[in-house]
């Protein structure tokens, strides 16, 4: 069976940005099942719009920006 988009639901979803781009945590559901921990990256283009990025490692200062997200989200699993 296909993704469906339309089976994805945000529980809840906060971003951090930087002069690089932005970081985002997610809660999704997918097709009413269980809640799961999203966290992706986007990179700022030169046209000052963001662009999907491969996560990857993060910095120390990323893992701290994005840490207070992540224990919001866990109240929402």
């Amino acid at each position: 069976m296909p993704y469906d988009s339309s089976l994805d639901k945000e529980i809840f979803g906060k971003s951090v940005e930087n002069e690089m781009g932005r970081l985002s945590v997610k809660v999704m559901s997918y097709n009413s099942g269980a809640n799961k921990l999203q966290i992706s990256r986007e990179r700022r283009g030169q046209e000052d719009d963001f662009k999907f990025a491969k996560l990857g490692r993060m910095t120390k200062e990323e893992v701290e920006s994005i840490l207070p997200l992540i224990q919001e989200a866990q109240s929402q699993m």
